[in-house]
């Protein structure tokens, strides 16, 4: 392929050099995944068990492939054509469905779940697929992707069609087919494998629709915490202080990623020679950390309603697990800025497994604030390393 795919196609974005900007299309698309993210989070709070854990990630996995095989048509793509512009609509009611579907995703409503999700896959993917018809540079890729969704496609829909138990393993394959793909090229026999150089992607617009998606997962918790404290019978102080710990704990969450990394990660993508590549890593690590997010919302829904209640198992690993998960996926992703791992983020890991012998006796909001506490740390060890950094880069 060519390093500029296709300039001259009638459906690319213009490439002058400058920032591709986020469309009013596109962050209309993204309206229908805060209501994706509000439906997994409500779905693990309701389904604290390791099959419920596996299930709600299974189902995870299928939302953010679904919004991010997206994100790379309309990277590629202008969204401010007519024929992108309808398929971008048709999306997202394909995503509307699977969506709504998620909460009897594993019981009756599977083959909704997975007809919605194949449809939007295999159907964005064939589409684009058939407007590169001929010896367009970008073809050959779109042709190995739609290989591997319509394979996907298969264990999706026998996974619907099969019992709860067999969904989830075949569901599983399914989600690997996706997920694992682009690490290999979308290598198929017969048809080669692609690399990261011919992705030519804007690395910009790449870094700030993955932003969009942490700002639209950090706002779930937001709104989640603010949706338990309305239910509350009585706005006592233990319901106040298991507030104000859910909230700090959301604001260090921001601080981690907005405030010490973000510009950087821009700069980083857009700089590199491979920008192909930093996009792939985006793609693998944005579903840990966002993972982490939601998970931590679930914790905070249980701060919020039950603030002097002891903690079991469940309780105590979601309330652990969640700022863990947020805090490896942000090291992965600092990894790939900085090039390096910030022993804050593995500190504050050390720090919240030394909190479960605690988790047995103090109770939510004790255990609420001392997780919050182990994020705030971190996120301020991160400002102090980044205003030494950009003291540093000024000398």
């Amino acid at each position: 392929m060519s390093s500029r795919p296709g300039s001259d196609h009638p459906l690319l974005r213009r490439r002058d050099g400058h920032h591709a900007r986020v469309t009013y299309e596109e962050l209309f698309f993204d309206l229908v995944y805060v209501f994706a993210v509000t439906q997994l989070s409500h779905e693990l709070l309701h389904s604290l068990t390791g099959v419920g854990v596996l299930e709600t990630l299974i189902l995870w996995f299928a939302v953010w492939l679904g919004w991010q095989y997206a994100c790379w048509v309309t990277n590629w793509f202008n969204p401010e054509t007519p024929r992108i512009r309808g398929m971008m609509f048709v999306t997202m009611l394909l995503g509307l469905v699977m969506a709504a579907s998620i909460p009897m995703a594993f019981s009756d409503r599977g083959l909704m779940f997975a007809g919605a999700y194949v449809a939007m896959q295999v159907g964005r993917t064939a589409f684009i697929a058939l407007q590169l018809r001929g010896g367009h540079p970008l073809a050959p890729n779109y042709r190995r992707m739609l290989g591997w969704v319509s394979m996907s496609a298969v264990f999706w829909i026998a996974g619907a069609l099969a019992s709860p138990e067999m969904r989830a393993m075949l569901w599983l394959v399914a989600v690997l087919c996706e997920y694992v793909s682009p690490m290999f090229g979308f290598g198929l026999p017969g048809m080669g494998r692609s690399r990261t150089q011919e992705w030519t992607i804007e690395g910009g617009h790449l870094a700030e629709r993955c932003q969009l998606f942490v700002i639209v997962a950090l706002g779930e918790t937001v709104l989640a915490s603010g949706a338990t404290l309305a239910a509350a019978a009585t706005w006592d102080v233990p319901v106040v202080l298991a507030l104000l710990a859910t909230f700090i704990g959301t604001l260090a969450m921001w601080w981690l990623y907005f405030g010490t990394s973000s510009k950087d990660a821009t700069a980083a993508i857009t700089r590199s020679v491979d920008p192909g590549r930093i996009g792939a890593y985006f793609h693998y690590v944005h579903a840990i950390l966002i993972a982490g997010v939601i998970a931590s919302a679930v914790g905070n829904d249980l701060v919020l309603a039950h603030p002097h209640a002891r903690l079991g198992l469940a309780q105590t690993a979601t309330l652990l697990a969640g700022p863990a998960i947020y805090l490896l996926g942000s090291a992965i992703y600092k990894r790939v800025v900085y090039g390096v791992v910030p022993a804050s983020h593995l500190a504050g890991v050390l720090m919240l497994l030394a909190l479960v012998p605690v988790a047995w006796v103090v109770d939510l909001l004790v255990m609420g604030w001392l997780t919050t506490l182990v994020v705030l740390v971190v996120s301020l060890w991160e400002g102090r390393l980044l205003r030494e950094r950009r003291r540093n880069d000024r000398g």
